[in-house]
């Protein structure tokens, strides 16, 4: 396993400053993060990991749950 020194974080870091790592994720793609100076998680952005696979209904609820999110407003007036 290659990891890019990067893309390492500690798990006390991530622990302390998770929105930091999360920032690190949407610009490198994935995290990995060392316990005990050792690789032990990978945080990954699932939309642009090809390894992670999904079933057609798996996609269509992530879907639906960013559209949803994104027009909320939108939702919430139609429903008035």
């Amino acid at each position: 396993m290659n990891i890019n020194t990067n893309q390492i974080v500690s798990i006390s870091e991530a622990n302390q400053n998770f929105s930091r790592v999360a920032r690190m994720v949407d610009k490198n793609g994935e995290v990995v993060i060392f316990k005990n100076n050792k690789p032990k998680y990978r945080l990954v952005d699932i939309e642009s990991d090809t390894t992670i696979e999904m079933t057609d209904d798996e996609k269509i609820d992530f879907v639906a749950a960013r559209v949803l999110k994104q027009y909320r407003r939108a939702f919430e007036e139609l429903a008035k």
